[in-house]
């Protein structure tokens, strides 16, 4: 008997797991029942009923007229007609939770909640069955529904690239779309300041303008000699947290401090250490000049906060904290003697104290300071809360420590990463962030207890704009990586349902279609998987995003066609070759052409063992990235390299067999302004035994330099099994640097032995 009632059960949870599987809701409910009962007709005598005063059923109402061209009425009490959708707030649900319910049946879509919230989130699921049950006939069903986490956020830098009112409303639109409730606006940096301070003009009449910008690549150097800039008024700020407000969408607005303050100080240069003169930013990066965090500095910031913080609603003010250089405060008399009257042990306590006060003045007007996660250097303020984005481990020290935290590490959560294949994408900061990548984000990280946990908020996606020029880049940037990370937020709680993620997303993209989002296809794309096989050849799997997809492939450089070459197993690769595939569906190409070049040498396809791992974030295919005949882009730096941050990279590779070798190229890459340095020395030994090593050639920094990271060491034509490749670590980055006192990184990628 027992037997067979875990059978039943085992049957009805598998039909419940496949009923909600058909419904491509994102986030995916809670819980989801599709019933066995006559469906939900909307048509346009449909009535929308709530009680007076309700502001959710105008929105709704606007929704069903752009999704379906009905205007429909509304009445304040339940109508007799056997065709409605009805809003009700129902006390017995938990006020302070954004929990809400929706019943369908053939007479009505009943949406209930507590507060205004929760049938805000109701109406965003119906939103998206309108979508997809584009017949009108919402089948009988039953959700029940509410978030994890509290803080489901996404950040947009309008700093480096502006962007107008009505963009600003259409991220916002996308937020609510994803129940997503907190947009953080960050407002000024070094090569802008965009929000009007009225005691203080000049903040906007020169700190919102510069010369010109940076175009293609920081390591390019190159600018396009155009006047830029943008701010917003007061007004348009009320005008843009009011609109935010009806989605339920909290605007918590970033004032930097105590760094990257050059458009600030470009318009006040007298709160600087120096005195000027300065002008607003045109390169991207970290720059040396800072508040000087005296009191007349300190007098000037809580009157440009006077007038921010009326602006805002939020509980939260993000004040920054993050790369702030010191070495203007090293050299500075004032800030120096600051140090010595507070008693103040260096630079660092000098930036806690500077944070200390802002705090104090802060909690006076009845509100709250977050920063990034430096602001936990030299002490953290006492009711700070930390967003971190340097990992996981500044999140973890501040839950510790009993502070809230916003988990937002680089690498799951900034957005302006690549999400695809480098070559077929536009130009990016770097790093190699996908979606999968996104939803496989865990904001409470292991090491923390049940009490420490509960002091993560949540978590947020990152978009900084240095390479997106207009709001078509943010939008494909974002989307639909915000998608991801809003089921994370809601409540994902296992990464394996990817699958079943991917899937809902691929019926999404018609609602996105119809809102003109320009999203990312990466999703579409053709991938490689790429291994070795037993007699150091290479094999190449092809993986198309859509199951249904075809693959075609050419291996002579042409661009492929439905006619080209079926991919129906691994390609192996034996000889140099310029491998184009892309994914088809009735004969139309779905994806952009994946292109990848193979090199095939000595070390192709060997053994490589590391002592150190590689960052999560740049870990690529691991140690095999390094003789799997594929080279990184310089300009593209992102997945097919290994990054290495303040760790010395030590390989071995054994070829298998003993052979005569001429030379060994070591490709390693330099991007200052990303923190990535040429590593200080790089060490080659070789040996036939793998015990007997040849005394080692020494590459010295100069002459990494001077071969521009393309590095040859020549043997005399030695008999070699056995490879050892040392790349040492620049250590910490010097001042006067993006990064000064942070773990440089260490890039590299294919060892080739020929």
């Amino acid at each position: 008997m027992l037997k067979k009632i875990a059978l039943l059960f085992l049957f009805i949870t598998n039909c419940l797991l496949s009923a909600q599987s058909t419904v491509p809701l994102i986030p995916k409910p809670n819980y989801l029942l599709l019933e066995k009962a006559p469906s939900f007709s909307l048509t346009n005598q449909t009535v929308l009923i709530a009680p007076k005063g309700n502001l959710e059923i105008q929105y709704l109402k606007e929704i069903i007229q752009r999704q379906l061209g009905y205007e429909l009425a509304i009445n304040s009490v339940a109508s007799k007609s056997k065709n409605s959708i009805e809003l009700n707030l129902n006390p017995n649900l938990k006020t302070d939770s954004e929990e809400y319910k929706i019943v369908v049946n053939s007479k009505k879509i009943q949406i209930e909640a507590a507060n205004s919230e929760g049938l805000f989130y109701g109406i965003q699921t119906l939103n998206q069955l309108l979508d997809y049950y584009s017949d009108k006939q919402i089948p009988a069903l039953k959700i029940v529904d509410q978030p994890k986490f509290k803080w489901r956020g996404m950040h947009l830098d309008v700093a480096r690239h502006f962007f107008s009112k009505s963009e600003i409303k259409k991220y916002i639109d996308y937020l609510a779309l994803y129940k997503l409730n907190v947009f953080h606006w960050h407002l000024t940096d070094d090569q802008g300041w965009r929000i009007e301070i009225k005691k203080f003009p000049k903040l906007t009449s020169v700190g919102a303008y510069r010369k010109e910008s940076m175009v293609g690549h920081y390591n390019e150097q190159r600018f396009d000699g155009k006047p830029y800039g943008g701010f917003y008024t007061q007004e348009d700020v009320k005008e843009i947290v009011a609109y935010a407000k009806q989605k339920h969408i909290t605007v918590v607005p970033e004032i930097e401090m105590p760094g990257h303050a050059t458009a600030a100080l470009a318009s006040y240069p007298e709160y600087s250490c120096t005195g000027g003169p300065f002008e607003v930013a045109t390169k991207w990066g970290v720059l040396d000049d800072v508040f000087c965090p005296n009191e007349n500095t300190l007098q000037f910031i809580k009157e440009v906060l006077d007038e921010v913080m009326p602006l805002f609603p939020s509980d939260y003010i993000h004040i920054g904290g993050d790369e702030c250089p010191k070495i203007r405060w090293q050299h500075c008399p004032k800030c120096q003697a600051l140090i010595k009257r507070e008693g103040l042990k260096d630079e660092h306590e000098l930036q806690s104290y500077f944070i200390s006060q802002i705090e104090k003045y802060i909690n006076s007007k009845g509100k709250k300071i977050i920063g990034w996660d430096e602001i936990l250097e030299g002490g953290l303020a006492p009711n700070a809360a930390v967003m971190s984005w340097r990992g996981t481990e500044g999140g973890i020290a501040a839950a510790k420590a009993k502070h809230y935290v916003v988990m937002s590490p680089g690498s799951h959560c900034y957005f302006d990463h690549y999400q695809g294949e480098q070559k077929t994408e536009p130009l990016a900061i770097g790093g190699y962030t996908p979606l999968e990548t996104v939803y496989d984000f865990n904001p409470i990280p292991t090491e923390l207890n049940a009490e420490e946990s509960n002091y993560i908020l949540g978590a947020q996606g990152n978009v900084w704009t240095e390479y997106m020029e207009d709001f078509a880049k943010v939008e494909y940037m974002a989307m639909p990586r915000m998608a991801a990370l809003a089921e994370v937020l809601w409540g994902k709680d296992d990464s394996s349902n990817y699958t079943d993620f991917k899937g809902r997303l691929l019926h999404h993209f018609s609602l996105l279609d119809k809102m003109k989002v320009n999203y990312s296809k990466a999703l579409f794309e053709v991938k490689a998987k790429i291994s070795a096989t037993e007699n150091h050849l290479l094999q190449v799997e092809l993986i198309a995003a859509n199951a249904t997809s075809s693959i075609y492939y050419t291996l002579d450089g042409t661009q492929p066609t439905s006619s080209s070459l079926l991919y129906t197993k691994p390609i192996t690769i034996e000889i140099n070759t310029l491998l184009k595939a892309a994914s088809f569906e009735a004969g139309i190409q779905k994806s952009a052409v994946l292109e990848q070049k193979f090199e095939m040498h000595l070390a192709t396809g060997a053994i490589v063992t590391l002592d150190e791992a590689p960052s999560n974030s740049y870990k690529a295919n691991g140690a095999f990235s390094l003789v799997d005949g594929m080279y990184g882009d310089r300009g593209k730096f992102g997945r097919d390299w290994l990054g290495f941050s303040g760790k010395d990279v030590k390989a071995t590779i054994d070829l298998g067999s003993v052979k005569t070798v001429h030379t060994i190229t070591i490709d390693v890459l330099s991007s200052p302004a990303s923190w990535i340095y040429y590593p200080k020395q790089i060490t080659v030994a070789y040996s036939e035994n793998g015990i007997d090593y040849t005394s080692e050639k020494i590459v010295s920094t100069d002459e990494i330099e001077a071969s521009r990271g393309i590095v040859k060491v020549a043997l005399p034509a030695a008999s070699v099994r056995y490879i050892k490749v040392n790349a040492f670590n620049q250590g910490k980055i010097e001042n006067g640097n993006p990064g000064a006192g942070e773990p440089a990184w260490l890039f590299i990628d294919e060892i080739k032995v020929d």
